[in-house]
């Protein structure tokens, strides 16, 4: 898919299909993860993929907002050595993954995890290191359905030279 295309038509999906994504998809995903930009190439990411029912099932538990990962067949968690600047390298990272997502023809969502209560919770559950934090979920799947919240238009966020 061309890339102005994906940029353009990704919306967060939290309705999914009750059908496998291909490990080599998920990879493939994954792989788009690693690649983003990261501050002074620290790439302090590491990324866990829970395809395991029962996992996302707590994973949703634990969560304020991401109820829906049960029934995502993939949570791709991201977690990020604590750097300077882990949160803006772990966005970008997960932006990657929502991205890649859309081009494999999948639907995803972000869930928040930095500087949420249960952020230990899902560090401990998934035995993260001492030295990492949680950045974010990605609920990853095929779309059962299409959102299509509005957006504001480009006039009223682009400004040229001054505000």
């Amino acid at each position: 898919m061309d890339a102005l295309k994906v940029l353009k038509e990704r919306r967060s999906v939290r309705s999914f299909q009750n059908r496998a994504v291909p490990r080599e998809v998920i990879t493939d995903i994954v792989d788009c993860g690693r690649l983003a930009a990261t501050a002074r190439n620290l790439q302090p990411w590491e990324f866990v993929v829970v395809t395991e029912a029962g996992t996302r099932e707590k994973l949703a538990e634990i969560t304020d907002y991401g109820k829906f990962i049960a029934q995502a067949p993939v949570c791709i968690v991201v977690f990020c050595r604590e750097t300077k600047y882990y949160l803006e390298d772990g966005s970008a990272a997960t932006q990657n993954l929502l991205l890649a997502a859309t081009a494999c023809g999948l639907g995803s969502c972000w869930v928040a995890g930095d500087k949420k209560p249960y952020a230990e919770d899902i560090c401990r559950l998934l035995n993260a290191p001492a030295g990492y934090r949680l950045v974010s979920l990605v609920a990853v799947g095929y779309p059962a359905e299409k959102p299509s919240p509005s957006k504001r238009l480009l006039s009223e966020v682009l400004h040229w030279e001054k505000w």
